[in-house]
């Protein structure tokens, strides 16, 4: 059996400090159109990334987040996999529901988490673009957002926020929202990050809950060595890192760095391919 991955636990449940995220499978890249098209040219069906989730799985990463509503192919291989290797995935849900103040919207959002359950989510976190517009920056509340995670108790899930705004973690802090956890950007190259680094380093640290971070690697813009021995090294024991792969060998890096950099060891890579692999510079890595 392979070395499993450390846990965490949010909300009294149990999940792995990574989790797998799904904007490189379902067409996201934070890059350009053209590298939109290339995940959805390999990832459209789902079959593809299949052996990705396998890979996770073997070492104890079965948390996976998403706006799952969106994704049924997504869903459709996750539940392929779960019935593969006889192991349940949790599914973050971060879906984007209407937030107007009015009856009607109301009955929207109630039906959209409803469908949030329906697809087997265990946490519930209203998408930043949706959560963001209850925010009373003047005020320091979060405007109605008990309406929200009472809907989502309803339904038995965990409820959380997904901010982009790093204010969003701070006012439900002060202000005791019901929720068990946040999502929150933050990657050593500040990438879509709304404050300094620094800034975001410390709202982390004094969260009253346990805070699962994403951008990791900024959508690329840092390799994976690099983003995520800065996420490892400075983040509290009870939070988590999300990772975006589009391969199964790349799931399977991310991994082996990640518990490296967790147990302060080198981690064990092959060599990255160079024109010329016998030059001195190079010599010993992958070793």
């Amino acid at each position: 059996m392979e070395k499993q991955f450390p846990r965490t636990t949010v909300g009294g449940m149990s999940l792995s400090r990574m989790i797998i995220g799904t904007n490189w499978v379902a067409g996201w890249s934070h890059t350009s159109p053209a590298a939109d098209q290339l995940i959805t040219d390999r990832h459209g069906s789902g079959k593809a990334f299949e052996p990705m989730l396998e890979a996770f799985q073997k070492y104890g990463v079965d948390t996976v987040m998403g706006p799952f509503t969106q994704l049924p192919h997504i869903v459709r291989a996750i539940r392929a996999v779960e019935q593969k290797v006889g192991k349940p995935f949790i599914l973050v849900d971060t879906p984007i529901i209407n937030v107007d103040d009015n009856e009607n919207a109301r009955r929207e959002a109630a039906e959209v988490i409803h469908r949030s359950r329906e697809l087997g989510a265990s946490f519930c976190l209203l998408h930043h673009t949706s959560a963001e517009q209850l925010v009373d920056k003047n005020k320091g509340v979060i405007r109605r957002l008990d309406d929200y995670t009472r809907m989502i108790r309803d339904e038995g899930m965990l409820p959380g926020l997904s901010a982009h705004m790093p204010e969003l973690v701070v006012y439900s802090d002060a202000n005791g929202y019901d929720v068990e956890t946040y999502i929150q950007l933050y990657n050593c190259m500040g990438f879509l990050m709304q404050v300094e680094v620094e800034a975001v380093h410390g709202i982390i640290q004094r969260a009253k809950k346990p805070v699962m971070t994403i951008k990791s690697m900024a959508a690329g813009r840092c390799s994976p060595f690099v983003g995520l021995n800065f996420s490892w090294a400075t983040l509290r024991d009870c939070d988590m890192v999300t990772v975006g792969c589009f391969t199964e060998r790349e799931a399977l890096e991310d991994i082996e760095i990640s518990l490296a950099a967790l147990e302060r060891r080198v981690p064990v890579l092959s060599a990255r391919s160079s024109p010329n692999q016998a030059q001195a510079a190079l010599r010993g890595q992958g070793e």
